[in-house]
């Protein structure tokens, strides 16, 4: 076959998956959990690729699952992914009765990744490629519910919170050499395709503010941990106009802990924050900027403070030979007018941490309404939300692998890293800036 007919046979094979790849979606759908808990989605996988005839791994990061199709030669191997973990948003109509739903497209990410497993499996065209190519459902790329996973750290069941860091610290990626996944676009229910995406990094934060409790009627004998978090977060919005555009920085913070009752002068409070910026150096500098405002707000009221940092995410990178491969193959399926480059995306993602250590890829898809993680987000047009990303992960994937492999290794040949694989380690232990 030369790669026209491959693509062909992909194109004519994606037609029988259609259904199936829906179903699974929706079936992902009505059983939302949460990182590292996504126990009934999991199944869901695995059921789907002993359907497909596929050998696994699992458990990968308590929930994770990888497999393989082997390609005519392993000169490369190239990792399709989808992610497990749902939100909490209890004002969606779907939410369960915790709260929890699929409120950021993460099941359709699950359909559209196995229906790429289906169309190359059952297409036979990993004959004619030089070069594997693995399908993993990740756990927990939504970083929430930190008290639960600090508690799976300390029974030694993670090491870090994010799944694609605990897969890369397993070794999941060790045969892996790039990395294709899909997310939603909020607000479009077009079948568009947006390229080149930039988002921000974070670290995690959490301040606490020690004082001195006393009557709150007799507040002098008092040190009103309260006013030095609130004079933190006067000071943090003082230091907004310094922060340049170009650095993109974020900072939001939550008082979690205001005190303990209300006719106490608070001798204690909790703050958390994340601290966004879109390169590793801005997101360092702001870290410092908030160190030194929590400094000088409890020398002012003679309170003290100690922070607890928490790696986060890296800022994504996509690469831009893949990129324009999937451009290419896009512009025959939707149009040029249906594709969208260099845009911002909203919040952050561990897959930002994947293009930090190999090439990697993350647009964003159409077939959705309602904006990420709120209480509106649906899926609208499943052909586009679900089927067109698996066509185009199955077809970069393939011609990537084509012909020895020639369009893989062009991409290997020029990519950069941020970080080797035990630099990046370092990096989450916080022995890198």
């Amino acid at each position: 076959m030369d790669i026209s007919q491959i693509k062909d046979t992909i194109l004519t094979t994606a037609q029988e998956v259609n259904e199936w790849a829906k179903n699974i979606a929706s079936e992902i759908s009505k059983n939302p959990e949460m990182g590292f808990c996504e126990e009934k989605s999991s199944a869901i996988v695995r059921k789907a690729f002993d359907e497909l005839g596929i050998n696994y791994q699992y458990p990968l990061a308590l929930t994770g699952v990888k497999a393989t199709l082997k390609g005519r030669s392993s000169n490369f191997n190239i990792c399709i992914i989808g992610e497990l973990d749902a939100i909490v948003s209890p004002e969606h109509p779907d939410a369960n009765s915790n709260g929890v739903v699929h409120a950021c497209g993460h099941s359709a990410q699950i359909g559209a990744m196995l229906g790429a497993a289906y169309i190359l499996k059952k297409s036979e065209v990993m004959e004619y490629l030089d070069g594997d190519i693995t399908f993993m459902a990740v756990p927990a790329e939504e970083f929430n519910e930190l008290e639960c996973r600090a508690t799976l750290k300390n029974q030694g069941k993670i090491k870090y919170f994010s799944g694609k860091q605990q897969l890369v610290y397993e070794g999941a990626f060790d045969n892996v050499d790039m990395a294709i996944m899909f997310h939603a676009m909020g607000d479009e229910p077009n079948a568009k395709l947006y390229v080149r995406g930039n988002n921000l990094g974070f670290i995690s934060k959490k301040l606490i503010f020690k004082g001195k409790s006393a009557h709150a009627t007799q507040p002098d004998q008092g040190i009103n941990a309260l006013n030095a978090a609130a004079l933190t977060i006067l000071g943090i919005h003082s230091n907004r106009d310094t922060f340049r555009e170009d650095e993109r920085i974020r900072i939001h913070p939550i008082i979690t802990k205001g005190g303990d009752v209300v006719n106490s002068v608070p001798g204690r409070v909790e703050m958390e924050m994340q601290v966004r910026a879109a390169t590793p150096e801005a997101i360092s500098k702001a870290n410092e900027i908030v160190n030194r405002v929590a400094s000088g707000a409890c020398q002012m009221i003679g309170a003290e403070f100690e922070t607890e940092d928490l790696v986060g995410y890296l800022p994504l990178k996509e690469d831009e030979q893949i990129t324009c491969v999937m451009e290419g193959i896009a512009k025959d399926l939707i149009g040029e007018d249906n594709i969208v480059s260099n845009y911002t995306l909203v919040g952050s993602t561990d897959m930002g941490d994947i293009s930090s250590i190999m090439p990697a890829v993350q647009p964003s898809i159409g077939g959705f309404t309602g904006g990420l993680h709120s209480k509106d987000f649906k899926i609208v047009n499943e052909d586009t939300a679900i089927m067109l990303p698996a066509k185009l992960m199955a077809l970069t994937a393939a011609e990537l692998l084509f012909d020895n492999a020639k369009g893989a290794k062009l991409v290997k040949e020029n990519f950069k890293p941020l970080f080797t694989k035990q630099e990046y380690l370092k990096y989450l232990e916080g022995e890198i800036n």
